[in-house]
């Protein structure tokens, strides 16, 4: 049916505009589609050439794309700072596209655990693993003969013998009293230390053992007007030899290499007398001389002072030998030192280690083995001395093919007992078996179940109590090897490991020494740096080793322990010879780990504040969020050029920039929180004649914006957040076991969360579960 154009009906005239001009809809919508690409499709467009096709990383942009931002902030930092200039920003609509695929396809923990799943990597023993595992193996033949009490305990000090006169070498001469010195640093003037002591001629004898809280150099300093010797880990030779004083030196010095966690014996022997003066008239033709005299060390990134009664101990302890070997340093890039990749300078570097060890074990192998030079069977029992020593080194029983190798052919192709024994020794320390945590060959067993747990608590070896439980099958259940893991975080070398962990997790460990402007700061001087370091130590001992060991506690305290130094320099009132203390913050604006003046004043510039340290610490290491460095060099805004601004201000005006924007935008609010402290700590109320705002905020990865009121309500927030909770067990867990926790399961962190919520935020726990859980993988 046809009509007449003119009475055809509306809705066929409508119609047939219609199709009349699909053609020119068809096409325009080819057009728009075109016009709108996918989110993969603008990534390799504008992204894939500088970041790779799947993000992996180019060699203009090396670092893959992945990290921790919410889908949301991904789109907004691509919106405001890709591409680069001079190319053309992408539009809102399009940067949400590029971050919806980017997150999806390879940037998200999830994408990154899908793309590239974890596994435990072969390791070798890091630098401190190699010296830890070596002074263990050589310690283990001493551990027998320690003397009934040569234990640590609650006792601290060194146990003090005063004598009448001289005291002869051999030990000779009367004896008129002991007790326990907390520490030596005395000045006796012109009198004697006790009553049945002659003023003109009488000696002290110091014994016990010094107890590094660190692994490095010690300078030991003795001071005295007197005749004195010092012997430190080395009971046959003395550091400080001035017994016989010529001229007139009173200060004396000698460095010493210690490792953190261990006991080292030292003696200390003082005599007051008269020098050339026999006849007893001729002594007392004058009145007696003054005498002072005490035991100092200048420990690594500290000022000297005297040995503190906390790190001596009065007991009876064995030699420890402390390799002094160099090693190239560990990689560190994932956030803890990694043993993952062998290099011409380490393999050199475990050969000297080899060399050096082998001449200890020679040079005192009478002691360690209990062999007498003499004796009949000296072969035949040096052999079973070699195999029990390669066991200890291989964590394991030698098999018979491997007892030939390292063993008998040793022995046999040796001129001498002597050499067989060097023979085993460096063919022993240079072998894959001891040098490599995982050999990936075979199914783990419970002899792989104790090496993860000795390593993961003590970063070395296993003791013959984990051994023998592994020889005996009790290393298969869980509750079995809690047991074990329970028994060792007692250890001093636990202790040592985990003050280690938190000092990285806090970026002071390798801060070197602190400087601040002395006209702005004239009080703020290496002795105070060094206090400020002790005290920061103190606290978190305090927390981790105390019964609750409560996390949330490190950030929700208001007090710091100050001694009579600190407390003149920080509002408190203390004598000023006071010792550390636990002293309430004035104002109740403190925060534990937050604001302890340390932290503040090493996240600091030499004259201000730095709102951009104290905001990148928080967010990396305690929030667990990815950071990309900036895209240029960065360099504050000097304050001169900006007198009337505060920190605050200069530093929003400086990160304004679009470049700077999608990191700064959740640096900066998380860092002026923290503006009430100055650059060595200190509180302060106004900068520049304005008031200080101390106001800030963070977005989470899941859930609202949070704001905040200042540093006490950040620190209430990170010691309630899942986001932090989380952050700090995959850190700790990483940092123990030298490992990725994705390696270990999709159900690792979660469980681990888990635990830590269920044991009340324990610390203390949380180790043991680290380690339990590591230990147990098959």
């Amino acid at each position: 049916m046809s009509y007449p154009s003119s009475s055809r009906p509306r809705w066929l005239a409508a119609a047939a505009a219609l199709v009349a001009a699909l053609p020119a809809v068809l096409s325009a919508q080819a057009v728009s589609g075109a016009a709108k690409p996918s989110g993969a499709q603008l990534f390799g467009q504008r992204c894939a050439s500088c970041h790779g096709a799947k993000g992996e990383g180019t060699k203009k942009y090396q670092k893959p794309l992945a990290g921790s931002r919410t889908e949301k902030d991904l789109a907004a930092f691509i919106g405001k700072s890709m591409p680069p200039p001079p190319a053309r920003k992408l539009p809102a609509a399009e940067a949400q596209s590029v971050a919806a695929f980017m997150y999806d396809a390879f940037y998200s923990p999830v994408a990154q655990a899908r793309n590239r799943p974890a596994r435990v990597e072969l390791s070798r023993l890091t630098v401190r693993q190699y010296r830890s595992a070596a002074a263990d193996l050589v310690g283990s033949f001493r551990i027998l003969q320690l003397p009934a009490g040569g234990t640590w305990d609650e006792k601290r000090g060194l146990r003090g013998q005063y004598y009448k006169g001289r005291r002869n070498r051999g030990g000779g001469g009367e004896r008129v009293l002991d007790r326990l010195d907390p520490e030596v640093k005395f000045d006796f003037g012109a009198t004697a230390p006790a009553e049945q002591l002659d003023p003109y001629q009488f000696s002290i004898l110091w014994e016990g053992a010094v107890v590094p809280p660190e692994t490095g150099e010690y300078e030991f300093i003795v001071r005295t007007d007197q005749a004195c010797r010092l012997w430190v880990n080395d009971p046959n030779k003395a550091v400080i030899d001035a017994y016989v004083k010529s001229g007139s030196d009173k200060e004396y010095r000698a460095a010493v290499h210690l490792l953190g966690g261990r006991a080292y014996p030292l003696k200390l022997e003082f005599l007051k007398a008269q020098q050339g003066v026999n006849n007893q008239e001729r002594l007392r033709a004058k009145p007696p001389e003054n005498a002072f005299i005490s035991l100092e060390w200048k420990a690594p990134k500290r000022a000297p002072e005297v040995i503190p009664q906390r790190c001596l101990l009065p007991g009876t302890f064995p030699e420890v030998f402390v390799l002094t070997a160099p090693f190239p340093p560990d990689d560190r890039s994932m956030g803890y030192e990694r043993g993952t990749s062998v290099s011409k300078e380490w393999d050199q570097a475990t050969t000297e280690a080899a060399m050096e060890t082998t001449a200890y074990v020679v040079a005192n192998l009478r002691e360690l083995s209990g062999i007498a030079d003499a004796a009949a069977d000296r072969t035949d029992r040096l052999k079973a001395f070699c195999r029990q020593l390669v066991e200890r080194a291989f964590r394991r029983p030698l098999s018979p093919e491997l007892d030939q190798v390292f063993v008998e052919r040793q022995f046999q192709k040796a001129a001498d007992a002597d050499l067989a024994v060097k023979r085993v020794l460096l063919l022993t320390l240079k072998s894959p078996r001891f040098l490599f945590r995982e050999m990936g060959s075979g199914a783990a067993d419970q002899y792989d179940t104790a090496s993860r747990l000795s390593f993961g608590l003590w970063d070395s070896i296993p003791d013959q109590e984990l051994l023998k439980a592994a020889a005996a099958g009790e290393l298969a259940t869980r509750e079995q090897v809690l047991k074990q893991a329970e028994r060792m975080v007692s250890d001093p070398r636990t202790r040592s490991k985990v003050r280690d962990f938190f000092l990285q997790w806090l970026k002071v460990d390798g801060h070197p020494d602190l400087t601040k402007d002395p006209k702005r700061y004239p009080e703020f001087n290496e002795a105070a740096a060094s206090d400020l370091r002790t005290s920061l130590e103190l606290f978190l001992d305090e927390v981790v080793w105390s019964e609750k060991s409560d996390f949330r506690e490190l950030f929700l305290t208001d007090r710091m322990l100050l001694n009579g130094r600190l407390a003149k320099i920080y509002g408190a009132q203390l004598p000023g010879d006071a010792s550390f203390q636990a002293v309430a913050a004035e104002g109740g604006e403190r925060a534990g780990v937050l604001t302890h003046p340390y932290m503040m004043a090493s996240l600091a510039y030499v004259e201000s504040s730095s709102p951009i340290h104290r905001g990148v610490l928080i967010a990396r290491n305690m929030l667990g969020r990815v950071l990309q460095p900036p895209q240029e060099a960065f360099t504050p805004l000097p304050a001169e050029l900006h007198p009337k601004l505060t920190t605050r201000e200069r530093v929003a005006l400086q990160t304004k920039p679009a470049a700077c924007g999608g990191c700064h935008s959740m640096i900066n609010p998380l860092g002026f929180t923290l503006e009430k402290f100055d650059a060595i700590g200190r509180l302060r109320t106004n900068e520049n004649g304005k008031p200080l705002d101390t106001t800030g905020g963070y977005q989470p990865v899941n859930g609202k914006p949070v704001r905040f009121n200042g540093v006490r309500d950040l620190a209430t927030y990170l010691a309630g957040s899942e986001e932090a909770h989380g952050a700090f067990v995959e850190k700790l867990f990483q940092y123990l076991v030298k490992q990725p926790i994705r390696a270990f399961g999709p159900k690792a962190a979660p469980d681990l969360e888990h635990s830590f919520a269920a044991n009340g935020f324990s610390i203390r726990k949380q180790v043991v579960e680290s380690v339990t859980t590591a230990a147990l993988k098959r």
